[in-house]
Protein backbone atom coordinates (compact mmCIF):
# COMPACT_ATOMS: atom_id res chain seq x y z
CA UNK A 1 0.00 0.00 0.00
CA UNK A 2 0.86 3.05 -0.67
CA UNK A 3 -0.13 5.54 1.71
CA UNK A 4 -0.77 9.42 2.02
CA UNK A 5 -3.18 12.28 2.00
CA UNK A 6 -6.96 11.16 2.35
CA UNK A 7 -6.69 8.75 4.86
CA UNK A 8 -3.71 9.22 6.57
CA UNK A 9 -3.18 12.88 7.13
CA UNK A 10 -4.78 15.83 6.13
CA UNK A 11 -1.96 17.81 6.60
CA UNK A 12 0.27 17.42 9.36
CA UNK A 13 0.73 20.74 10.15
CA UNK A 14 -3.32 21.37 9.97
CA UNK A 15 -3.66 18.74 12.25
CA UNK A 16 -0.81 19.99 14.53
CA UNK A 17 -2.65 23.37 14.62
CA UNK A 18 -6.09 22.18 14.93
CA UNK A 19 -4.93 20.18 18.07
CA UNK A 20 -3.52 23.27 19.55
CA UNK A 21 -7.29 24.73 19.23
CA UNK A 22 -8.71 21.80 21.33
CA UNK A 23 -6.01 22.24 24.11
CA UNK A 24 -6.03 25.99 24.25
CA UNK A 25 -9.40 26.61 24.48
CA UNK A 26 -9.68 27.33 27.72
CA UNK A 27 -6.64 29.08 28.32
CA UNK A 28 -5.81 30.67 24.84
CA UNK A 29 -1.92 32.47 24.78
CA UNK A 30 -1.47 35.49 25.11
CA UNK A 31 -1.82 37.83 21.95
CA UNK A 32 0.69 39.75 20.08
CA UNK A 33 -1.02 42.82 19.78
CA UNK A 34 1.91 44.76 17.33
CA UNK A 35 0.76 45.72 14.03
CA UNK A 36 1.77 43.93 11.16
CA UNK A 37 2.85 45.66 8.08
CA UNK A 38 3.12 49.06 7.50
CA UNK A 39 1.41 49.93 4.12
CA UNK A 40 2.50 52.14 1.58
CA UNK A 41 2.32 56.39 2.36
CA UNK A 42 -0.48 57.74 1.22
CA UNK A 43 -2.52 54.78 0.34
CA UNK A 44 -5.64 53.91 2.80
CA UNK A 45 -4.93 50.36 4.48
CA UNK A 46 -7.00 47.43 5.07
CA UNK A 47 -7.43 46.32 8.42
CA UNK A 48 -7.70 42.24 8.70
CA UNK A 49 -7.90 41.57 12.35
CA UNK A 50 -7.24 37.75 13.15
CA UNK A 51 -7.47 35.29 15.78
CA UNK A 52 -5.39 32.25 15.52
CA UNK A 53 -3.25 29.57 16.93
CA UNK A 54 0.16 30.21 17.16
CA UNK A 55 1.27 27.76 14.76
CA UNK A 56 -1.55 29.13 12.40
CA UNK A 57 -0.41 31.66 12.77
CA UNK A 58 2.91 31.31 11.99
CA UNK A 59 1.97 28.44 8.84
CA UNK A 60 -0.43 31.35 7.31
CA UNK A 61 1.36 34.84 8.17
CA UNK A 62 4.09 33.70 6.49
CA UNK A 63 7.18 36.59 5.42
CA UNK A 64 6.19 36.48 1.24
CA UNK A 65 2.61 37.24 2.49
CA UNK A 66 3.03 39.86 4.80
CA UNK A 67 5.44 41.87 2.18
CA UNK A 68 3.42 41.42 -0.95
CA UNK A 69 -0.04 42.71 1.57
CA UNK A 70 2.20 45.70 2.60
CA UNK A 71 2.35 46.39 -0.80
CA UNK A 72 -1.24 46.31 -1.34
CA UNK A 73 -1.88 48.40 1.67
CA UNK A 74 -3.10 45.04 4.06
CA UNK A 75 -2.30 45.54 7.40
CA UNK A 76 -2.46 42.43 9.81
CA UNK A 77 -3.54 42.84 13.36
CA UNK A 78 -3.67 40.14 16.07
CA UNK A 79 -6.85 40.10 18.03
CA UNK A 80 -5.87 40.13 21.66
CA UNK A 81 -8.07 37.33 23.29
CA UNK A 82 -8.00 38.93 26.71
CA UNK A 83 -10.08 42.17 25.73
CA UNK A 84 -13.62 42.64 24.36
CA UNK A 85 -13.14 42.06 20.75
CA UNK A 86 -15.78 45.20 19.98
CA UNK A 87 -13.09 47.49 21.98
CA UNK A 88 -10.41 46.24 19.39
CA UNK A 89 -9.88 47.71 15.88
CA UNK A 90 -12.08 49.05 13.64
CA UNK A 91 -11.12 46.26 11.27
CA UNK A 92 -12.45 45.79 7.69
CA UNK A 93 -11.94 42.37 7.83
CA UNK A 94 -11.92 39.76 10.66
CA UNK A 95 -10.59 36.08 9.95
CA UNK A 96 -10.50 33.42 12.93
CA UNK A 97 -10.04 29.83 13.52
CA UNK A 98 -10.84 29.11 16.69
CA UNK A 99 -12.93 26.51 18.51
CA UNK A 100 -15.33 26.53 21.23
CA UNK A 101 -18.70 27.69 22.20
CA UNK A 102 -17.70 30.89 24.14
CA UNK A 103 -15.42 31.80 21.13
CA UNK A 104 -18.46 31.36 18.61
CA UNK A 105 -20.44 33.01 21.15
CA UNK A 106 -18.11 36.16 20.92
CA UNK A 107 -17.97 36.26 17.10
CA UNK A 108 -21.61 36.36 16.42
CA UNK A 109 -22.16 39.15 19.27
CA UNK A 110 -19.90 40.96 17.12
CA UNK A 111 -21.18 40.15 13.55
CA UNK A 112 -24.48 41.21 14.80
CA UNK A 113 -23.03 44.71 16.37
CA UNK A 114 -20.30 45.44 13.87
CA UNK A 115 -22.72 44.58 10.22
CA UNK A 116 -20.09 46.73 8.51
CA UNK A 117 -17.10 44.17 9.08
CA UNK A 118 -16.00 40.77 6.72
CA UNK A 119 -16.48 38.15 9.32
CA UNK A 120 -14.31 34.87 7.64
CA UNK A 121 -16.67 33.04 8.36
CA UNK A 122 -19.74 32.51 10.02
CA UNK A 123 -19.30 30.23 13.40
CA UNK A 124 -22.54 28.42 12.75
CA UNK A 125 -21.02 27.57 9.23
CA UNK A 126 -17.79 26.28 10.13
CA UNK A 127 -19.70 23.91 12.95
CA UNK A 128 -21.41 22.19 10.55
CA UNK A 129 -17.80 20.84 8.97
CA UNK A 130 -17.03 19.55 12.17
CA UNK A 131 -19.49 17.02 12.08
CA UNK A 132 -18.81 13.85 9.70
CA UNK A 133 -22.38 13.12 9.75
CA UNK A 134 -23.25 16.69 7.74
CA UNK A 135 -20.33 17.10 6.59
CA UNK A 136 -20.99 16.10 3.00
CA UNK A 137 -24.12 16.36 3.00
CA UNK A 138 -24.06 19.39 0.71
CA UNK A 139 -22.29 17.18 -2.47
CA UNK A 140 -24.57 14.81 -2.00
CA UNK A 141 -27.59 17.01 -2.11
CA UNK A 142 -25.65 18.56 -5.31
CA UNK A 143 -25.67 15.69 -7.32
CA UNK A 144 -23.80 17.16 -9.54
CA UNK A 145 -23.67 15.67 -12.95
CA UNK A 146 -22.75 17.49 -16.63
CA UNK A 147 -20.97 16.86 -19.50
CA UNK A 148 -17.86 17.65 -17.51
CA UNK A 149 -18.38 14.81 -14.94
CA UNK A 150 -20.04 13.68 -11.99
CA UNK A 151 -19.53 14.63 -8.39
CA UNK A 152 -20.62 12.44 -5.43
CA UNK A 153 -19.70 11.14 -2.06
CA UNK A 154 -18.98 7.94 -1.09
CA UNK A 155 -21.71 5.84 0.70
CA UNK A 156 -21.34 5.89 4.31
CA UNK A 157 -23.08 4.70 7.63
CA UNK A 158 -23.20 6.66 10.66
CA UNK A 159 -22.75 4.37 14.23
CA UNK A 160 -23.41 6.70 17.42
CA UNK A 161 -22.67 3.81 19.89
CA UNK A 162 -22.60 -0.30 20.37
CA UNK A 163 -19.65 -1.74 18.15
CA UNK A 164 -21.13 -5.36 18.65
CA UNK A 165 -23.75 -3.71 16.71
CA UNK A 166 -21.77 -2.62 13.33
CA UNK A 167 -21.43 -6.40 11.41
CA UNK A 168 -25.13 -5.97 11.24
CA UNK A 169 -25.66 -2.05 10.35
CA UNK A 170 -23.35 -2.55 7.94
CA UNK A 171 -24.71 -5.74 6.40
CA UNK A 172 -28.78 -3.63 6.41
CA UNK A 173 -27.15 -1.01 4.99
CA UNK A 174 -25.49 -2.61 1.70
CA UNK A 175 -21.83 -0.99 2.19
CA UNK A 176 -18.85 -3.12 0.97
CA UNK A 177 -16.03 -3.67 2.35
CA UNK A 178 -13.52 -2.55 2.54
CA UNK A 179 -14.47 0.79 4.39
CA UNK A 180 -12.87 3.93 6.17
CA UNK A 181 -13.54 4.50 9.24
CA UNK A 182 -13.50 7.61 10.70
CA UNK A 183 -13.97 8.97 14.20
CA UNK A 184 -17.65 11.34 13.57
CA UNK A 185 -16.56 14.66 15.37
CA UNK A 186 -13.60 16.57 13.08
CA UNK A 187 -12.71 18.54 15.91
CA UNK A 188 -9.18 18.85 15.81
CA UNK A 189 -8.25 16.61 18.54
CA UNK A 190 -5.26 13.81 17.79
CA UNK A 191 -8.69 11.04 18.12
CA UNK A 192 -10.26 12.78 15.62
CA UNK A 193 -7.34 11.61 13.02
CA UNK A 194 -6.97 8.10 14.11
CA UNK A 195 -8.39 6.75 10.74
CA UNK A 196 -8.79 2.99 9.88
CA UNK A 197 -9.74 0.57 7.26
CA UNK A 198 -11.32 -2.55 7.95
CA UNK A 199 -11.10 -5.38 5.26
CA UNK A 200 -13.73 -7.69 6.85
CA UNK A 201 -17.08 -8.15 9.01
CA UNK A 202 -15.35 -9.85 12.21
CA UNK A 203 -12.87 -6.76 12.08
CA UNK A 204 -15.81 -4.26 12.41
CA UNK A 205 -16.31 -4.81 16.24
CA UNK A 206 -13.11 -3.88 16.63
CA UNK A 207 -13.76 0.13 15.63
CA UNK A 208 -14.42 2.51 18.09
CA UNK A 209 -17.79 4.11 17.76
CA UNK A 210 -19.06 7.24 17.59
CA UNK A 211 -17.99 6.90 13.94
CA UNK A 212 -18.50 6.96 10.46
CA UNK A 213 -18.08 4.31 7.72
CA UNK A 214 -17.67 5.23 4.30
CA UNK A 215 -16.68 3.26 1.67
CA UNK A 216 -13.48 2.94 -0.32
CA UNK A 217 -13.36 3.91 -3.78
CA UNK A 218 -10.63 3.02 -5.40
CA UNK A 219 -8.92 5.97 -7.14
CA UNK A 220 -5.55 4.56 -7.88
CA UNK A 221 -3.63 6.24 -5.05
CA UNK A 222 -3.98 10.00 -6.15
CA UNK A 223 -6.32 12.73 -4.86
CA UNK A 224 -6.79 15.64 -5.54
CA UNK A 225 -6.63 18.84 -2.75
CA UNK A 226 -9.07 21.99 -4.22
CA UNK A 227 -8.23 24.56 -2.44
CA UNK A 228 -11.07 27.69 -2.65
CA UNK A 229 -10.58 31.10 -1.49
CA UNK A 230 -13.45 33.29 -2.23
CA UNK A 231 -14.03 32.70 -6.11
CA UNK A 232 -10.27 30.97 -6.48
CA UNK A 233 -9.46 28.05 -7.29
CA UNK A 234 -6.29 26.27 -6.66
CA UNK A 235 -5.97 22.25 -7.62
CA UNK A 236 -2.55 20.22 -6.21
CA UNK A 237 -2.44 16.46 -6.47
CA UNK A 238 -1.14 14.09 -3.46
CA UNK A 239 -0.45 10.61 -3.32
CA UNK A 240 -3.29 8.81 -1.06
CA UNK A 241 -4.32 5.33 -0.02
CA UNK A 242 -3.74 2.59 -2.90
CA UNK A 243 -5.11 -0.55 -2.13
CA UNK A 244 -5.06 -3.21 -5.28
CA UNK A 245 -7.78 -5.74 -5.91
CA UNK A 246 -5.09 -8.46 -5.24
CA UNK A 247 -4.13 -6.65 -2.02
CA UNK A 248 -8.18 -7.06 -1.28
CA UNK A 249 -8.67 -10.14 -1.80
CA UNK A 250 -5.90 -10.85 0.98
CA UNK A 251 -6.46 -8.32 3.82
CA UNK A 252 -8.21 -9.42 6.97
CA UNK A 253 -8.51 -7.04 10.07
CA UNK A 254 -8.48 -3.67 10.88
CA UNK A 255 -5.55 -1.25 9.32
CA UNK A 256 -4.30 1.47 11.54
CA UNK A 257 -3.67 4.08 9.20
CA UNK A 258 -0.53 5.71 10.52
CA UNK A 259 0.27 9.55 10.60
CA UNK A 260 3.03 10.28 8.06
CA UNK A 261 4.60 13.79 6.90
CA UNK A 262 2.96 15.20 4.13
CA UNK A 263 5.57 17.17 2.80
CA UNK A 264 6.59 14.27 0.54
CA UNK A 265 3.30 13.93 -0.64
CA UNK A 266 2.94 15.87 -3.58
CA UNK A 267 2.47 14.31 -7.06
CA UNK A 268 2.44 17.13 -8.87
CA UNK A 269 5.36 16.83 -10.42
CA UNK A 270 5.50 12.85 -10.60
CA UNK A 271 5.72 10.46 -13.75
CA UNK A 272 1.95 9.11 -13.08
CA UNK A 273 -0.80 7.70 -15.74
CA UNK A 274 -2.49 10.26 -16.86
CA UNK A 275 -6.19 8.24 -16.18
CA UNK A 276 -5.07 8.71 -12.98
CA UNK A 277 -3.28 11.59 -12.36
CA UNK A 278 -4.74 14.04 -15.38
CA UNK A 279 -6.68 17.13 -12.95
CA UNK A 280 -10.55 17.28 -12.69
CA UNK A 281 -11.55 19.44 -15.58
CA UNK A 282 -11.99 23.54 -14.39
CA UNK A 283 -15.56 24.20 -15.60
CA UNK A 284 -16.62 21.49 -13.26
CA UNK A 285 -14.42 22.40 -10.33
CA UNK A 286 -15.39 25.94 -10.80
CA UNK A 287 -19.31 25.09 -10.40
CA UNK A 288 -18.81 22.58 -7.83
CA UNK A 289 -16.97 25.60 -5.70
CA UNK A 290 -19.32 28.19 -6.75
CA UNK A 291 -22.16 25.88 -5.18
CA UNK A 292 -20.73 24.54 -2.33
CA UNK A 293 -19.61 28.70 -1.52
CA UNK A 294 -23.64 28.87 -1.31
CA UNK A 295 -24.46 25.90 0.54
CA UNK A 296 -21.95 26.15 2.99
CA UNK A 297 -21.80 29.53 3.58
CA UNK A 298 -18.17 29.69 3.55
CA UNK A 299 -15.25 31.14 1.61
CA UNK A 300 -12.05 29.57 3.29
CA UNK A 301 -12.36 25.91 2.67
CA UNK A 302 -10.75 23.23 0.28
CA UNK A 303 -11.72 19.62 -1.16
CA UNK A 304 -10.59 16.07 -0.83
CA UNK A 305 -11.57 15.14 -4.44
CA UNK A 306 -10.79 11.32 -5.85
CA UNK A 307 -11.60 10.18 -9.07
CA UNK A 308 -13.18 6.70 -9.12
CA UNK A 309 -10.01 4.13 -11.09
CA UNK A 310 -11.17 3.40 -14.61
CA UNK A 311 -13.21 6.51 -14.87
CA UNK A 312 -12.36 9.80 -16.13
CA UNK A 313 -15.10 11.93 -15.36
CA UNK A 314 -16.52 10.34 -11.80
CA UNK A 315 -15.19 11.98 -9.11
CA UNK A 316 -16.17 11.82 -5.03
CA UNK A 317 -15.89 14.46 -2.50
CA UNK A 318 -14.27 12.39 0.65
CA UNK A 319 -13.57 15.20 3.30
CA UNK A 320 -13.98 19.15 3.54
CA UNK A 321 -11.82 21.10 5.38
CA UNK A 322 -12.18 24.82 7.04
CA UNK A 323 -9.40 27.18 6.56
CA UNK A 324 -6.69 24.63 5.59
CA UNK A 325 -2.90 24.89 5.41
CA UNK A 326 -2.97 27.79 2.63
CA UNK A 327 0.71 28.15 3.63
CA UNK A 328 1.20 25.04 1.25
CA UNK A 329 -0.75 26.36 -1.57
CA UNK A 330 1.47 28.02 -4.58
CA UNK A 331 0.86 31.30 -5.23
CA UNK A 332 -1.54 31.66 -2.39
CA UNK A 333 -0.25 34.75 -1.14
CA UNK A 334 -1.40 36.93 -4.12
CA UNK A 335 -4.80 35.11 -4.39
CA UNK A 336 -5.58 35.37 -0.78
CA UNK A 337 -4.24 39.25 -0.67
CA UNK A 338 -6.46 39.56 -4.17
CA UNK A 339 -9.07 37.87 -2.00
CA UNK A 340 -9.00 40.16 0.59
CA UNK A 341 -8.77 43.72 -1.30
CA UNK A 342 -11.92 42.25 -3.14
CA UNK A 343 -14.27 42.21 0.56
CA UNK A 344 -12.52 45.86 0.97
CA UNK A 345 -14.58 48.79 0.88
CA UNK A 346 -14.09 50.11 -2.64
CA UNK A 347 -12.08 52.74 -2.28
CA UNK A 348 -9.40 49.90 -1.78
CA UNK A 349 -9.86 48.38 -4.93
CA UNK A 350 -8.37 51.24 -6.54
CA UNK A 351 -4.91 49.98 -6.24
Amino acid sequence: MRLMEEITCRNKEDEREEEEEVENIHHQQQWCTTLGPVPLPGFPSVVVGYALTSKKTKSFLQPKLEGLARNKGIIFVAIDQNSPLSDQGPFDIVLHKLSGKEWRQIIEDYRKTHPEVTVLDPPDAIQHLRNRQFMLQAVADLNLSESYGKVGVPRQLVIKRDASSIPDAVTKSGLMLPLVAKPLVADGSAKSHELSLAFDQNSLKKLEPPLVLQEYVNHGGVLFKVYIVGEAIKVVRRFSLDVSKRELSKKAGVYRVPRVSCAAASADDANLDPGVGELPPRPLLERLAKELRRRLGLRLFNLDIIREHGSRDHFYVIDINYFPGYGKMPEYEHIFTDFLLSLAPGEYKKR
